[in-house]
């Protein structure tokens, strides 16, 4: 890894550990992005964390641009250092896969996909080299995910998959982006599974919703009361199948404000992991069942 550093305009400096996404890259972004904040460097506004990068917003009428770049090196081998574990939580996310909505707005796109005769599943399911859209629904649900940066739209959580990197599901977004997809809709482009947290424009395939809401600029939903965006960069997801008939309960929960995440706190340890992920795993998902 070389870590690269630009400038964004006159007030941010951008911090690229990788230029692909790892765990290894995301740990030290983002011991390197707190280590800026422990730091108080005079003048800094915002620090933004992304996937294996983060940015620095600062006040060049109190620090100079080429001063605010030193000062963040002048931290990274103390990042590389760090331990690389979190505290952290897993979350199980409902999922109903193959809904009736994100169909039809599939359907309405098709002339900007890869495959306009199928679905988006199809289409993840024969690139992936799975003989069923079963076999690949199985595969993204069956091990967990990491939240390692949360943003593009409000609440938007970017989710990677803790598996061996050959066994990395990997799909292209739509060759153009939609002009609409449905709240809550699961996604995925690239290697990063996602939840839409509004509804709007987008281009990851569409594999199907969520019941449960992720964002809530009015806090009114139970779980949201005490901030309006339920991920945080760290958390761990375990996608849980549903059919129409939980996902109607589910929703219905929600609105009458008794429906609870389902949630255990975790440790995650990267090297713990590296030695044995589908043991790790499984620990993972155990703490789950204790809830």
């Amino acid at each position: 890894m070389k870590t690269r550093y630009t400038y964004g305009g006159d007030e941010h400096v951008y911090v690229e550990v990788d230029d692909e996404m790892s765990l290894d890259a995301f740990f030290i972004s983002l011991s390197l992005s707190k280590l800026v904040r422990a730091a108080n460097i005079p003048g800094v506004t915002e620090i933004c964390p992304a996937n294996a990068s983060f940015e620095v917003r600062f006040d060049p009428d109190v620090i100079a641009p080429d001063e605010m770049m030193a000062r963040i090196k002048e931290l990274e081998h103390e990042a590389e250092a760090q331990e690389k574990r979190l505290d952290t939580r897993i979350i199980e996310i409902p999922v109903f896969y193959e809904d009736p909505w994100t169909h039809e707005t599939l359907m309405r796109f098709r002339e900007r996909h890869q495959d306009p005769s199928g679905t988006d599943l199809d289409y993840a399911a024969r690139i992936n080299g799975f003989d069923s859209v079963a076999s690949f629904i199985e595969a993204h649900h069956a091990q967990p995910w990491f939240v390692s940066m949360v943003g593009f739209v409000s609440g938007l959580p970017f989710l990677y998959q803790l598996v061996e990197r050959e066994k990395q599901l990997q799909v292209p977004k739509y060759l153009r982006p939609r002009t609409d997809t449905p709240k809550l809709t699961v996604g995925y482009g690239g290697c990063f599974s996602c939840i839409y947290s509004v509804r709007g424009a987008g281009g990851y395939q569409m594999f199907g919703i969520t019941p449960m809401p992720i964002f809530d600029p009015e806090q009114k939903i139970s779980y949201l009361k005490d901030f309006m965006v339920f991920f945080k960069p760290g958390d761990i997801v375990k996608w849980k199948p549903i059919d129409r008939a939980e996902y109607d309960r589910i929703i219905d929960e929600v609105e009458k404000g008794t429906y609870a995440p389902k949630i255990a706190e975790v440790a995650f340890d990267l090297d713990a992991f590296n030695k044995d992920m589908t043991g790790f795993n499984a620990k993972l998902m155990e703490a789950l069942n204790d809830v």
